[in-house]
């Protein structure tokens, strides 16, 4: 449980910073949260914690899925393909994360960045159930 309060208290403490980078597409069922962030938002306990890198040349991919049917909202597991291109065209592929706190699932990348960096990023997911995956393009520039 130690975990969920660190991320919540994460969170909470970087509200305003994440309403502004956080987006979100639905298609039929279901709502993709994705946000992409500088990981040194992120306090060093919180890195610790879960496993990731903090550094000025580390950025933070988020991505969940939620599915609403008659009557709720719930969190499903998805196959997650993502890639990040820089002005350079320099394209790295990301390895996604899975992770689960009580019912909340979310999917989490590290894609190398630079300050003032501007990537492209290119997502292919899958969520539990569906057909067909959802396409997803969105940039984001970093100022660790």
């Amino acid at each position: 449980m130690k975990p969920f309060r660190l991320l919540l208290g994460l969170a909470l403490s970087l509200l305003p910073i994440l309403a502004s980078a956080q987006s979100s597409t639905t298609r039929g069922p279901y709502t993709i949260h994705y946000s992409a962030l500088p990981s040194t938002l992120i306090t060093p306990e919180v890195a610790r914690n879960s496993g990731l890198t903090r550094s000025a040349s580390r950025g933070l991919l988020n991505i969940a899925v939620i599915k609403k049917d008659d009557a709720r909202e719930f969190a499903v597991t998805a196959v997650i393909e993502a890639a990040a291109t820089n002005a350079a065209g320099q394209r790295q592929s990301l390895r996604m994360r899975e992770v689960r706190e009580g019912e909340a699932i979310y999917y989490l990348g590290e894609p190398r960045i630079s300050d003032g960096e501007r990537l492209d990023f290119e997502l292919r997911i899958t969520p539990e159930g569906a057909g067909e995956p959802v396409l997803l393009r969105f940039a984001q520039t970093f100022h660790p």
